[in-house]
């Protein structure tokens, strides 16, 4: 599983605890990584001004739909300065539509989960612990990605086949 862009990512050999600084929607309306307890969460890190993130966010929004019913939601944050207009540019131009828009204006959640660099991307688990991270872009749609959250959602019961 661990083959092709998913080398990259490593997991700790103990959970991680995680960052309940909170990040918020376009309107302002607050959430902190407890909200989503009870579920994998696939937390990717990024800015409209990245390249690579830009690159691997149609791929995340692929990977939303087909999993987001079976235990596995996709979360991505814009950190730093993104412009809202940007953003919604860059969503409606790569036709993102499973994607929430989360915003971290001023890197807060950001430095407190310690990404230093964009894309990051941090799996954590129904816990709520950091189980793993990928420095880097990655082809979230690839088979490799697949079957490794297949694998994670048998743990309880949830799996799919492939990304159309």
């Amino acid at each position: 599983m661990r083959e092709g862009s998913m080398r990259k990512l490593v997991f700790h050999s103990t959970p991680k605890e995680v960052s309940q600084t909170p990040f918020t929607t376009p309107d302002g309306t607050a959430f902190t990584l407890s909200d989503f307890e009870g579920e994998y969460v696939l937390l990717n890190f990024w800015a409209t001004w990245c390249v690579p993130c830009r690159k691997e966010m149609p791929d995340l929004d692929n990977l939303s739909k087909v999993f987001s019913d079976k235990g596995l939601k996709v979360v991505t944050v814009a950190s730093g300065h993104n412009p809202l207009p940007a953003i919604n540019k860059f969503y409606s131009d790569a036709a993102l539509d499973n994607l929430p828009i989360l915003l971290d204006p001023k890197g807060a959640f950001s430095r407190d989960m310690d990404v230093l660099f964009l894309p990051i991307t941090v799996i954590i688990s129904p816990e709520g612990q950091e189980i793993a991270r990928l420095k880097g872009d990655a082809a979230w749609a690839s088979q490799e990605a697949i079957s490794l959250f297949n694998a994670l959602l048998e743990l309880s019961g949830n799996a799919a086949k492939s990304i159309d």
